[in-house]
């Protein structure tokens, strides 16, 4: 009996011996970068319980705008100390009088310390000069370092356009399946930094780092590791074509009259190149996809109401449909016998008509130009560049495609090509309504095509991705927008009058704008979107257009969507941007 009650036990240890070896070598060998539902990585989880360290720079490649000024994150030349030191006798003296400072402030920091840091001033980094960071490591003090510490901008620059990161080991996997990777690395998620993540990805972290026993003291000496990846040529600087300081006025006077949906686009002319871009609702780093905070606006198809006149009016032009002869009767709605009582026109030409936004001109043009070719209103939305994608576009290295904006989505002008054949339809159509969607970055390409007597380009948001010494790594260059053949530059040429002719006359959409000190040429829109709001109609409200109207070198796009037509902010936003640039080109001029 006793034997046999032995023989169990001695079983039932046996078995428990087995099953704690099983689980060490689970541990130990099998799953020590992957272990239980949680994934742990159990090596370095380790490690971090055995060293402390300091991330001089995550690795990740950064974005500059056109100037080279900082879009994301700066180097900020910085003291960093390690908590041993207050373990030890060293010259906090000399280190003291190098910063002018007293040596108490630097004591008091160090004994509240548990790990490495920042020397702060008011709890805001001491910025170090080029001298004061030579004779600090040239005094080679264990655990007292002058390095080029990366921070994050205080101010975020069109966060929307640049887009975020995150980490997520799946993603990470996915994407990267050959590549060795920390599975804290983080990646692109959205905008450029999703475009771009493969560029941006980092080789490895720059940091400071030592090894220390249970309780915080070094345990091989007091020597501080420096851990760098070593390769010259990373992490890269994406050049992005954005003017920092323009980006910041456009944002400024955006928040100004309080934009909560719409935003702005801003183009330079010659180069076909985004300036600045706001989008609302803003978004929230910490949770990018609140209240569709992540959406870039700018970017995606929206109903463009009477903005679209404009491709009807080019195709008009080159079919030679109209004259100085031609009238409208623009007391009329689109079906050309409702009276339009809102605005009673009364019989207007071709140019007033346009000035005016007549919808039963451009309804009445729209019917005759699909019944001649039921393709014209595509075709010509191609040529001026609004239709379908305006974004750059192309093969970079082994990649074909590659879309400079990731989320960008294409334009409708027919849901259904059998509305060809119904009067209604296309002039519901030809004054940008129904099925008719285009982005605001579109939009400013159309104009900027105008603008460039005919001349239509893909828009780049980004220019150059940069080595870290500096030398060129990749160019992207300035690309036709299609194979479509251009308007001629007399039809341009009438397009630019139409569009001036809005701001000047009498009975223009855009007359408000004959005060500014740059003359603009363009063209409002008002689209019905069909939701309302405590009995009112939500609208999308436009002004597009660019400037100086005589040289142009802007092209600038004003939305607010979903908003009510009495409360718009559209003009107001677009009067105050030209101003602003107006004020910001003659800078120099004024201070002299």
């Amino acid at each position: 009996m006793w034997k046999k009650r032995t023989m169990v036990i001695l079983s039932i240890i046996q078995i428990g011996i087995f099953l704690l070896i099983g689980r060490l070598v689970q541990i130990q060998l099998i799953s020590t970068e992957s272990f239980s539902n949680k994934k742990v990585n159990l090596i370095e989880k380790s490690i971090e319980q055995r060293t402390q360290e300091m991330v001089i720079d995550n690795g990740r490649g950064t974005f500059i705008d056109r100037h080279g000024k900082p879009l994301t994150n700066e180097y900020i030349p910085s003291l960093v100390l390690f908590p041993f030191l207050k373990k030890m006798e060293w010259p906090v003296e000399k280190l003291a009088e190098i910063l002018h400072i007293s040596p108490h402030i630097i004591i008091d920091q160090l004994e509240k310390a548990k790990e490495p840091f920042i020397f702060t001033i008011d709890g805001t980094p001491f910025v170090l000069k080029e001298e004061q960071m030579e004779k600090i490591n040239q005094l080679h003090i264990p655990g007292v370092f002058a390095v080029q510490k990366q921070h994050p901008l205080e101010k975020t620059y069109a966060q929307h356009l640049i887009g975020f990161t995150r980490t997520d080991t799946q993603l990470l996997r996915s994407r990267y399946p050959k590549r060795n990777l920390s599975p804290h690395t983080e990646v692109g998620i959205h905008g450029l930094q999703k475009a771009f993540d493969e560029f941006l990805i980092p080789e490895g972290e720059t940091k400071l780092l030592y090894h220390v026993d249970a309780e915080g003291g070094p345990l091989f000496g007091i020597n501080v590791k420096y851990s760098d990846p070593g390769n010259p040529f990373y992490p890269v600087s994406v050049q992005t074509t954005i003017d920092r300081d323009l980006q910041q006025i456009a944002e400024t006077i955006v928040r100004k009259h309080h934009l909560k949906k719409g935003g702005i686009v801003l183009l330079d002319i010659e180069t076909n190149s985004v300036l600045a871009m706001v989008s609302r609702p803003d978004m929230d780093p910490r949770n990018p996809y609140k209240n569709h905070g992540a959406e870039n606006q700018m970017i995606l198809p929206q109903t463009p109401g009477s903005i679209f006149k404009t491709v009807v009016a080019a195709a008009a032009l080159e079919k030679g449909m109209v004259s100085k002869q031609t009238t409208f009767d623009c007391s009329k709605k689109i079906d050309g016998v409702t009276p339009d009582d809102a605005h009673s026109y009364g019989m207007l030409g071709f140019e007033e008509s346009f000035a005016a936004s007549c919808n039963n001109a451009f309804a009445t043009l729209g019917k005759k130009l699909v019944q001649q070719d039921p393709d014209i209103l595509e075709i010509y939305a191609k040529k001026l560049g609004l239709y379908p994608l305006s974004g750059w576009q192309g093969d970079v290295y082994h990649e074909t495609n590659f879309e400079q904006f990731p989320e960008e989505r294409k334009g409708t002008i027919w849901h259904d090509a059998k509305d060809k054949r119904i009067p209604l339809a296309v002039a519901q159509t030809s004054i940008g309504q129904k099925d008719v969607r285009v982005s605001p970055l579109a939009v400013a390409n159309m104009m900027a095509t105008i603008a460039r007597n005919g001349e239509a380009k893909q828009v780049r948001a980004v220019s150059k991705v940069l080595y870290k010494n500096g030398t060129t790594f990749f160019t992207f260059p300035q690309q036709p927008f299609s194979d479509e053949q251009p308007i001629s530059p007399v039809t341009a040429s009438k397009l630019q009058q139409l569009l001036r002719k809005v701001v000047v006359d009498e009975r223009g959409t855009g007359r408000r704008f004959q005060s500014l000190p740059y003359a603009v040429a363009g063209k409002s829109g008002t689209a019905e979107t069909g939701k309302m709001s405590h009995n009112e109609e939500l609208v999308n409200k436009w002004f597009a257009g660019y400037f100086p109207a005589d040289e142009p070198r802007y092209a600038l796009v004003v939305v607010e969507l979903d908003c009510p037509g009495s409360q718009t902010v559209t003009n107001d936003v677009f009067y105050d941007l030209v101003q602003k640039i107006y004020e910001f080109d003659n800078r120099d001029r004024n201070w002299r």
